[in-house]
């Protein structure tokens, strides 16, 4: 039988549980979405929570904040401050990694308003009796004190009628009493927050990473074999000296042979053709399994401790996707959509169409069970030594999935960071953030214009999304080739790589293609590849005439050396006169100089005005001040507010200033 609600029903208003709790939590910040979601912070810094708390009438409450580690069992509790206006602080350190759980929790502290009350009383007010009897009964009604024998004796001497009525009010008033009572209050009545808020506590390198991808396959020393694992330990030193931290691998496993793609993205294959990475699983292994012609999976674990040595993470690409070869068809089929005459549903993403690639289905009936198998998936590759993954196309599955796994992961395995790879929808793109994800790919790809970068990074630093976004700018990807970057000259590869390096905090390249300014597209209007190197085995030559190997170390030099490059949200865009350069302030107080980019957007010569009050980088306005220029190491003076710069692409695209005064530097 079906029920529905009448008028009468909607008319009537909730009735509270308990309506004697007269404390009101309206607000706690930061937050997410009220609490929905995670907060993001690092390891070692501070959370300071702030929230409104109050109460009708006038009395004095108190308010506590309580926070854990999910992995401990008790509560630790601290004061909030009263900051006025009903709004309470307080703060604590984040010391472990993982997932820390808080609550605000209020009361009326009906104890403090009487001792309140009774230190106004004249020692011959009327009123002392009463208001003795009135204290007595606080205490009383609280258990623990009269479980508790000092309270208890404190309480009979607050009773013995052989001290005169001023002694006992001079007891009342002791300050030893307001202490032992402070420390176990009468919290009958307290209220906590409606619901727990949750902090992502994650290590410096969510914060600040340089990635560098490459496809292991074309590192074969003898061209036009498939590269091993072996072979690409010779690459570790270079990556290194360049200033990278984190080598990204495309998918290792097996490669699907059944509707494999050719070069180019061609619907037929030859016999020679190795097929796309991302068409992950064959009769030789799935997800869990190393491509055989790239090595043995000790190999690999052996290249992960290689990369170590140089101070290299090695971040792995998981793609929740099957070839239609992939184990999982024949033992799973119900995991996947099959079409009325028995084919399976390949992968779409209009207008691209993947026939080599399978999607799962996330509505199957045995979804549970899937989703099991897809975090042993993780938990596999953590177990051989990864504890960073680039996950790709994370928007085609649901988003009550990816809460749930990247949870899980976080829980037992804290140290674990996850790259969203989603260029999507910005709702869309912004909710998988929300999830759990370390960091996300960008539209910064797509943003050209100085106007229109400077308006998207406002986005990405706003109070709305700084608590669980964090960018990651990728000048190319093997999948994105931009517009402005083909048939570009160098000059404007290094232009859009000081971009990605100094207004985000993470970033990353598609190399060697990047470095070697790599610009032929595979057609006019498409932002792929010619001879794309996702379909095909490469031969590179790193030193080839033009590579802008050098810039890249120096970049990459600049931003380890300087503290306000390594964080996203501490910009302040800076006016110019020339819509063509693009000007922003760099600055973490008492941690450094502060840092004045400066970059010409174009690819000609461009001069121009910038208007920068020195006093924005607590500099006297009244004095010169210096500007070192760290890609050219040239040293400039600046006088007043407005001041001029030309800058010539070909010689360099950009400045790069730290600023100081009487030519001295903080440390």
């Amino acid at each position: 039988m079906q029920s529905s609600l009448s008028r009468n029903d909607l008319q009537k208003s909730p009735m509270p549980i308990d309506g004697r709790k007269r404390i009101v939590i309206e607000r706690i910040i930061p937050s997410v979405d009220c609490g929905a979601f995670p907060l993001k912070r690092i390891i070692g810094q501070t959370m300071v929570v702030r929230a409104h708390v109050f109460s009708d009438g006038h009395e004095r409450i108190s308010v506590s904040l309580a926070f854990k580690h999910i992995a401990q069992s008790q509560w630790i509790e601290i004061p909030m401050v009263d900051l006025g206006n009903d709004e309470w602080e307080a703060s604590f350190p984040l010391e472990n990694l993982g997932i820390y759980e808080g609550k605000i929790i209020g009361w009326i502290d009906h104890f403090q308003n009487w001792l309140e009350k009774i230190h106004k009383l004249a020692e011959n007010d009327e009123e002392i009796a009463v208001e003795l009897s009135i204290g007595i009964g606080l205490l009383e009604k609280n258990f623990s004190f009269t479980q508790n024998k000092e309270i208890k004796n404190w309480i009979d001497n607050l009773k013995d009628e052989r001290l005169s009525l001023v002694q006992r009010l001079h007891l009342a008033k002791n300050p030893y009493l307001q202490e032992l009572v402070s420390k176990n209050p009468d919290r009958s009545l307290s209220v906590e927050s409606d619901r727990p808020f949750f902090i992502f506590v994650e290590r410096a390198k969510a914060q600040f990473s340089s990635w560098y991808e490459f496809f292991p396959r074309s590192w074969s020393t003898v061209p036009g074999r498939h590269g091993t694992f072996k072979e690409c330990e010779r690459l570790l030193p270079e990556i290194a000296a360049m200033g990278f931290d984190i080598v990204y691998l495309p998918p290792i496993h097996p490669i699907g042979k059944k509707a494999r793609k050719g070069k180019n993205n061609a619907l037929i294959a030859s016999l020679e053709d190795v097929g796309s990475p991302w068409a992950i699983g064959s009769a030789e292994g799935g997800h869990k399994t190393v491509h055989p012609a790239l090595g043995t999976l000790e190999d690999f674990k052996h290249f992960v401790n290689k990369a170590a040595d140089y101070g290299i993470e090695v971040a792995l690409d998981i793609a929740f996707q099957c070839s239609p070869d992939h184990p999982y068809l024949i033992e799973h089929p119900s995991w996947f959509k099959w079409r009325p005459d028995g084919s399976v549903q390949y992968a779409e993403n209009p207008p691209k169409k993947y026939e080599d690639i399978v999607p799962f289905d996330f509505e199957t009936e045995d979804w549970q069970a899937l989703w099991e198998e897809l975090k042993s998936i993780f938990v596999f590759w953590i177990e051989q030594g990864i504890r960073i993954f680039r996950v790709d196309n994370p928007h085609t599955k649901p988003l009550e999935f990816w809460r749930w796994v990247l949870w899980e992961i976080k829980k037992d395995y804290p140290d674990t960071l996850f790259l969203s790879e989603a260029f999507t929808r910005p709702k869309l793109l912004y909710g998988l953030a929300k999830r759990g994800f370390s960091q996300s790919y960008t539209y910064f790809s797509w943003r050209s214009e100085a106007s229109e970068i400077r308006a998207y990074m406002e986005e990405l630093v706003s109070p709305s999304l700084v608590e669980y976004f964090r960018p990651n700018f990728w000048p190319n990807t093997p999948d994105i080739l931009p517009s402005y970057l083909q048939y570009a000259p160098p000059s404007v590869f290094k232009m859009r790589l000081v971009l990605a390096a100094t207004l985000s905090s993470n970033y990353g390249i598609y190399g060697p293609a990047f470095e070697l300014c790599i610009n032929v597209p595979l057609e006019p209007g498409k932002e792929e590849y010619k001879d794309s190197e996702k379909y095909e085995i490469k031969h590179w030559d790193w030193d080839a005439p033009g590579n802008i190997k050098e810039f890249i170390t120096k970049i990459n030099h600049i931003r380890k050396n300087n503290l306000a490059l390594q964080r996203t949200e501490n910009i302040q865009f800076i006016q110019t006169d020339n819509p063509r350069l693009l000007a922003y302030l760099k600055i973490l107080p008492g941690q450094g100089d502060p840092l004045l980019i400066v970059v010409n957007t174009s690819r000609n010569t461009e001069m121009g005005w910038v208007h920068f009050p020195p006093s924005l980088a607590g500099l006297d306005h009244s004095k010169p001040f210096q500007l070192t220029d760290l890609l050219a190491d040239v040293t400039y003076t600046w006088h007043g507010e407005w001041n001029f710069v030309k800058l010539d692409p070909e010689n360099c695209p950009a400045h790069i200033f730290r600023l100081s005064q009487d030519g001295s530097f903080s440390p």
